[in-house]
């Protein structure tokens, strides 16, 4: 591959098969290099460094595995209902790659775990799409008046079984889904406006 054609998409998609094939602890940028068949130079010059290399390949990972929850989240649609499809949706993301790829999934939390800025902008996206339907769900009168951000600090906080990484053993659980419904209920029931 000339090194003028590598895009910094193709040195991703060559970043998480390197990372597949080696895990986290062993993978190099080299290693990347090698599988794209150019230098590891030429991999610096769309990644300076290898803790930034493995930021944007978990950024990329975020981004791909919580699509749609944006837009979900803009729905018109009454806020409650909006509310619980998105916490099952990113429910449903997590728990699909954790169960699907084992493996992949605990290099990502490996390499979540060193991309303290990612993971900070990632939380930050997913309370800002919380807070947007906490907000319609207050100007629909169906939520009291809050505060939307520390509403949906709240919320995530209190969902938190079912999308933080610690608790994926728990994800394949046969109860699983009884715990999440009920958590969802009591959410929704702690937020709606009392007559």
């Amino acid at each position: 591959m000339a090194a003028g054609a590598l895009t910094a998409e193709e040195i991703l998609a060559a970043t998480e098969g390197v990372l597949r094939r080696y895990g986290p602890a062993k993978a190099t940028v080299v290693d990347v290099a090698r599988a794209l068949g150019v230098s590891h130079g030429s991999v610096y010059r769309h990644f300076p460094t290898k803790a930034a290399l493995r930021a944007a390949v978990t950024r990329r990972w975020l981004d791909r595995n919580h699509a749609g929850l944006a837009e979900l989240a803009a729905e018109d649609s009454p806020a409650p209902e909006r509310l619980r499809r998105w916490l099952a949706a990113l429910f449903e993301a997590k728990r699909r790659k954790a169960l699907d790829d084992p493996e992949l999934f605990a290099t990502y939390t490996v390499l979540a775990g060193e991309s303290d800025t990612v993971v900070a902008e990632h939380i930050d996206a997913l309370l800002g799409e919380i807070a947007l339907i906490i907000a319609d769900g207050v100007a629909q009168g169906a939520f009291a008046p809050c505060d939307p951000q520390v509403t949906a600090r709240a919320v995530l906080d209190a969902t938190g079984r079912f999308h933080n990484p610690l608790y994926a053993a728990e994800w394949s659980a046969p109860e699983i889904d009884t715990a999440f419904g009920a958590v969802c209920s009591l959410v929704l029931a702690g937020l709606r406006a009392t007559g």
